[in-house]
């Protein structure tokens, strides 16, 4: 793709960077080299080393910069946040990709309490405690975009509660943050990625439901209203790089649907 420098110069904490195995790419990883394309320097974060590694040694390797960190979001906000401002004495963006999905989650009736509360522990409350780390430098450089990565399914259920509410709890914060530190100049924003064709998105589900990877594309492509087609990483990718861009200047506290017009049709 080819680069305009929407982020030149940009210091950019990608959390959740690191590639998971599978067909397609991932959110986290399709974010950090889009950034970096756009002449973003990136700091990579995965609670995987070698994942994050290699997103950087992407980064490297297409003659952009990209450094790798190891941590993990519920208890490492401060070593995270630490290590940008070491490397670079800001943040301009903050990006928090986390989201897990776990076995025992399900309807609210079903959903066990381990589940629920490991959900809720890394979709909330760890993308809550970086958020936190990083406000502070960014309100004190009176700037700084963060983009916090939501799901559809924050607003129309998929029968995956503690999924469902931690994204939910995310968009509130988001909310909050936004009005919170607007006068600060910062802003924050949320992406509602729906079907997109990631390895989290059907590799991680196809087994749950009974289904080939090949099948269980073809079922969540048929729910989308734009040509019946899944998104791909590279779509929410290119609404971070939006948000996190001086071009959304004049954007904040905005909950932006990814999604191919399924939420429109949820309603």
């Amino acid at each position: 793709m080819t680069s305009n420098g929407r982020l030149a110069g940009k210091a950019a904490v990608v959390v959740g960077a690191g590639q998971q195995p599978g067909e397609t790419m991932g959110n986290g990883r399709a974010i950090a080299l889009r950034f970096a394309a756009e002449g973003a320097e990136v700091l990579c974060v995965d609670r995987d080393a070698d994942r994050a590694e290699a997103v950087a040694g992407e980064i490297g390797a297409a003659g952009g910069t990209g450094f790798a960190l190891a941590a993990d979001v519920v208890t490492d906000a401060d070593l995270i946040v630490g290590e940008a401002l070491a490397r670079w004495g800001r943040i301009d963006v903050l990006v928090n990709n986390v989201g897990i999905g776990h076995a025992g989650d399900g309807p609210a009736h079903a959903c066990d309490d381990e589940a629920f509360e490991k959900v809720f522990a890394v979709n909330f409350t760890g993308a809550r405690r970086v958020l936190a780390a990083a406000l502070g430098p960014m309100r004190d450089a009176g700037q700084g975009s963060i983009v916090n990565i939501s799901s559809l399914a924050s607003t129309a259920g998929a029968n995956m509660i503690a999924y469902e509410v931690s994204k939910a709890a995310l968009n509130r914060l988001t909310i909050a943050t936004a009005l919170g530190s607007a006068k600060r100049g910062v802003r924050c924003n949320a992406i509602l990625p729906g079907l997109i064709d990631t390895p989290m998105g059907v590799g991680g589900t196809a087994a749950r439901d009974g289904r080939s990877l090949e099948e269980q594309r073809a079922a969540r492509a048929a729910t989308v209203p734009l040509r019946g087609a899944m998104g791909q990483a590279e779509d929410v990718a290119n609404a971070a790089l939006f948000l996190a861009s001086d071009e959304s200047a004049f954007v904040t506290g905005v909950l932006l649907p990814v999604d191919g017009g399924q939420g429109a049709r949820i309603g």
